[in-house]
């Protein structure tokens, strides 16, 4: 009989609680299909650094986990308190509390095993969508196939039902702690209101305006990050916390005072019924609405921060690797007879260039990007602005060789001219510079500051160039000086190969060249591993730039085989952040909805009474949605207004460090797109399930 009557009341409840059942659903299919990621064996077969996505997809899912337990461990407290009345009367009808616990129990485990179900089946489909984009991310073609993983069911069985069984557990102790009377009475529990101080409490309001003030003006006027100390950013991350949760007390006591100082704007339409609603609303869920804007918060964020190096990756790395294969050697003197010999037997080779990098023993285009780039600060300057000696002697970040880099104007045109470039034209006494465009687009024009000597006096400069070169180490670190071929006082630095190959690189030609047994190859990721060696033993001709978030620099440099694993490296971050984004904005509208929802049983009356005063059914239609609309925007400007903020001030520096050539804009609008369709989504389908419950009183 028991389980008939879970049965009868799991129909009712996934017919009054269906958002939560599709959102719950739409959860295990992002589960299953994240999952199936990190345990695809065709995934750990063509990529080594697998763990890398493993360990961040997992670290999201950790954060999901908590969400989840939290708002099934809301869902079944407010469904209880909803059917508390049912659950009395169970009692009063002669039940044992064990008995209704355990009909409550089995009622939400079979509501919660539907869902896991269907979920599983649209992960499925969802697993076959993500797998697709990962495999073109890597530039390999993918096969539709079915991948059902026993590890991947089981680490997302375990990780739903680890949730609703800490849920279901609260829940049971709190079940045998109410008595009939607590039972029959906490439904009623939301609608006492009680108003107290109401003036002082509305100026919470304003004082929150003014901290997000402040905050912004911090942000993007407080000076540089690294003048940040520890205890001004904690003090601003609790202010924003206490802000968070503190608006809305303020919010809903200014529309109290409002309504009580009778302002002309109350007596139009249906302004007062709306505001009553509202402020009511408001003031029993405080803290569930700061809550809910926190998700929004950490969705929008994630969501933009995925934006930010889903661009990079379509933008930036082609530009990053422009040679098929360029290869870096210590020594100024090598042949690259090895490399080539490898480079042959696995492709065909239309052009091999060696080349040398020169230098002409001093340091002043260093010292002056040192001492002027943002990326430094302060670091290698004294309290009077002139370079600090000391500190540019004793420097270990391997951003510039100890020396300027230089290049003779003949290899400079024949790279040109390998990349499709125009060739240069320089006079016996001119030079010029190629640069970086994010370094350029920062340092400007700062010629008038060098000088470089030629045979008899110093070279003119002629100009400035910034097409991508791979100046990450390779033709120089961010720059390279280029001077007429007979330019005089220049001694070979280190030695740089560039390959042009036809097709497509074999998939391991990079770890071919890597094994090569080379004891004078270096790559200024090996320096300083042990923590033994001082600076001074580590080479002194090798650099990879100022690149900041994202760089990449190594010895052997295949493009065919490096975009690939950079993309799987940046997906490792995109994924878990579009992850995360989803799951956090769904609970959100999951609760917003269930909220509104839940009460329209109780707005039956009210909406009678409105139809019986004479208001159509279109005008109640119109009040409804009016109601929601409030209801539904109230958290979510809040929460633009915060992560807007915070993600114009990390996207104008991403864009400022990476060099993307996006709007500042861009990655926070995308999310704020992305997140109104499901926004929208969700509103349309609690306000057609709102308008027929309130209906179906009439």
């Amino acid at each position: 009989m028991l389980f008939k009557l879970a049965v009868r009341n799991v129909k009712r409840s996934a017919r009054d609680y269906l958002v939560y059942v599709i959102t719950m659903t739409f959860v295990t299919a992002l589960m299953f299909a994240f999952n199936s990621i990190i345990f695809s064996p065709d995934i750990r077969e063509r990529i080594d650094m697998v763990g890398v996505m493993a360990a961040l997809v997992g670290l999201a899912t950790f954060f999901i986990v908590i969400i989840i337990a939290w708002l099934i461990n809301y869902m079944v407290r407010f469904m209880l308190q909803k059917r508390s009345r049912e659950f009395g009367t169970y009692l009063l009808l002669g039940m044992r509390k064990k008995q209704i616990s355990k009909l409550y129990m089995r009622e939400n485990m079979l509501m919660g095993a539907g869902a896991f179900a269907v979920g599983l089946l649209f992960g499925m489909l969802l697993q076959q969508i993500l797998m697709a984009v990962l495999y073109t991310m890597l530039q390999t073609d993918y096969e539709l196939h079915l991948e059902f993983n026993v590890w991947c069911l089981l680490t997302t069985a375990g990780c739903y039902a680890g949730c609703y069984f800490l849920a279901l557990f609260r829940c049971k102790g709190r079940f045998k702690k109410m008595n009939i009377c607590d039972l029959m009475s906490a439904g009623k529990k939301n609608e006492e209101i009680q108003e107290s101080h109401e003036q002082a409490k509305r100026w919470l309001l304003p004082l929150s305006a003014a901290f997000l003030l402040l905050f912004g003006l911090w942000l993007f006027f407080g000076g540089a990050i690294d003048g940040w100390n520890g205890g001004t950013i904690l003090g601003f991350l609790v202010g924003l916390v206490l802000t968070i949760y503190l608006f809305y007390t303020g919010l809903a006591s200014s529309i109290v005072c409002y309504i009580r100082e009778e302002k002309k704007g109350i007596y139009k339409g249906q302004n007062l019924f709306l505001l009553r609603q509202l402020s009511s609303k408001i003031k029993t869920m405080r803290f569930t609405m700061g809550t809910i804007t926190a998700l929004f918060m950490l969705a929008f964020l994630g969501c933009t921060v995925a934006m930010m190096f889903s661009d990079y990756q379509n933008k930036v790395l082609k530009e990053k690797f422009p040679f098929d294969v360029q290869i870096y050697s210590r020594n100024a003197d090598d042949d690259f007879k090895r490399e080539m010999e490898v480079i042959e037997e696995t492709s065909e080779v239309e052009e091999a260039y060696p080349y040398r990098i020169y230098t002409n023993r001093t340091a002043q285009v260093n010292v002056w990007l040192y001492t002027h780039l943002r990326e430094f600060g302060s670091m290698y300057v004294t309290p009077e602005g002139e370079p600090d000696e000391e500190a540019l002697s004793l420097r270990d970040d391997g951003c510039y060789c100890e020396y300027d880099t230089y290049m003779r104007l003949s290899d400079y045109n024949h790279l040109r001219k390998m990349l499709g470039y125009g060739a240069v034209s320089l006079g016996e006494d001119e030079y010029a510079i190629h640069i970086k465009k994010r370094v350029f687009k920062e340092t400007q024009d700062f010629s008038r500051c060098l000088t470089i000597p030629g045979k008899e006096e110093k070279l003119k400069f002629s100009g400035y160039y910034t097409e991508p070169f791979s100046q990450d180490g390779h033709n120089g670190g961010d720059y390279v000086i280029v001077v007429p071929d007979g330019t005089g006082g220049l001694f070979p630095y280190y030695a740089e190969l560039a390959v042009d190959i036809k097709g497509e690189a074999p998939a391991d030609l990079s770890k071919r060249l890597d094994d090569l047994d080379k004891e004078d190859a270096y790559s200024y990721l090996d320096w300083g591993e042990d923590g033994d060696e001082e600076v001074s033993d580590g080479p002194d001709n090798s650099c990879c730039g100022s690149d900041a978030i994202i760089t990449y620099a190594a010895v052997n440099l295949v493009r065919d085989n490096v975009i690939p694993e950079v993309k799987y490296m940046l997906s490792s971050i995109v994924f878990p952040c579009f992850y995360i984004g989803l799951v956090f904005v769904c609970v959100a509208l999951t609760v917003l909805s269930v909220q509104q929802l839940s009460d329209s049983n109780k707005y039956k009356f009210r909406y009678g009474v409105l139809y019986r005063m004479g208001a159509g059914r279109r005008e109640i239609s119109d009040v409804i949605r009016r109601q929601l609309i409030a209801y539904y925007l109230c958290p979510a400007l809040f929460a633009t207004v915060i992560t807007g903020i915070i993600a114009l001030f990390i996207s104008r520096k991403f864009i400022f460090y990476t060099g993307v050539e996006t709007e500042v804009f861009q990655y926070f609008g995308f999310s704020f797109l992305l997140f109104s369709g499901i926004y929208v989504l969700y509103f349309l389908t609690t306000y057609i399930q709102f308008v027929q419950n309130v209906e179906s009183g009439r």
